[in-house]
């Protein structure tokens, strides 16, 4: 065994502590769901920015879950609710939206099931008066008692998470083409910026208009196909024209690198790449969305043995 393969045989060993079950597996195989196994750098609680953003007509479709018949909303303009919040995590992270984005536990977003998508939402927490602001996204969740699923982030930020679930309103903050904005049952706010279209954080797939919601075991809407997708889907849209990476690696054994990748991006939580160029296995992480999270995966990557690990900026494509 050479140099480079006992060096890549002793990473996956370490790795294989924190990685989760191959991406050629189903998210089912993770049969319950659970916070994140690991992260790196601290996690930002900062709410969804409300914004126009017209409603995708895919999402009006009415659909059926469990026996029961949904017709979503034509509009979600004075929509108020009172009910149960419970939230979602590791077991969909990287998986397709009912919205056909990417879900990230880690982004401040939620799923209802009739809100037109997508909704931004005040949620309060009744039992510790908290609140945020989430981008609705998905669908369910599909329980009598619960009336939104928050992911990770929000959950956490309206501290749900030890509790699993609790009591909330939660409050549609509305924005119309001319940026006029109203929350709730309140009364029309002028605003106080131009309105924009916004680009959301997802990446977006054409499959949002092709294929129906169907239910899954964990009372959630899952959108077809459910197979897992591989980390180099899981980047996420940068407003720049050039995309920040930290690149690992380069290396010949292409069989080995891309578990390398597998364990790494499931490690940080963070897509990964493995470009050939010059024959030549290219392992990069990203695109990360600033130089401080690519300076602290720098720092974590040195700690367990990538000396070489240095930040590169790629142009998008």
């Amino acid at each position: 065994m050479n140099a480079l393969n006992r060096h890549l045989c002793l990473c996956l060993m370490g790795l294989s502590l924190f990685a989760c079950e191959s991406n050629n597996s189903s998210r089912y195989t993770q049969k319950q769901d659970s916070a994140p196994q690991f992260r790196y750098g601290e996690l930002e609680l900062e709410d969804a920015v409300p914004r126009y953003e017209p409603y995708a007509p895919a999402n009006s479709r009415p659909y059926t879950v469990f026996g029961e018949y949904y017709t979503p909303m034509f509009t979600g303009k004075g929509f108020v609710e009172v009910g149960g919040a419970s939230w979602y995590g590791q077991k969909f992270h990287g998986h397709l939206t009912s919205n056909g984005e990417i879900y990230d536990m880690f982004e401040m977003t939620a799923a209802h099931k009739t809100l037109p998508l997508p909704s931004f939402v005040k949620v309060t927490n009744l039992d510790n008066n908290k609140t945020t602001i989430v981008r609705v996204n998905d669908r369910g969740p599909f329980h009598p008692d619960r009336v939104i699923d928050l992911s990770y982030a929000a959950a956490k930020k309206l501290d749900v998470i030890s509790h699993g679930v609790a009591n909330v309103k939660i409050e549609v903050i509305h924005i119309d083409e001319n940026g006029i904005m109203t929350v709730g049952n309140g009364e029309p706010q002028q605003p106080q910026v131009p309105p924009s279209i916004a680009a959301p954080n997802q990446k977006r797939t054409a499959l949002a208009a092709q294929a129906e919601p169907k239910s899954n075991d964990n009372n959630r809407v899952d959108l077809a196909p459910a197979k897992a997708l591989s980390p180099s889907l899981l980047a996420t849209e940068r407003p720049s024209l050039d995309e920040l990476f930290v690149q690992v690696g380069a290396f010949s054994n292409q069989e080995a690198v891309i578990e390398l990748s597998e364990g790494l991006s499931r490690l940080y939580q963070v897509p990964a790449d493995t470009p050939l160029i010059d024959n030549v296995y290219r392992l990069r992480l990203g695109p990360l969305k600033n130089e401080q999270k690519a300076e602290k995966l720098i720092e974590e990557l040195k700690n367990i043995g990538f000396d070489n690990a240095f930040p590169l900026v790629v142009p998008a494509d």
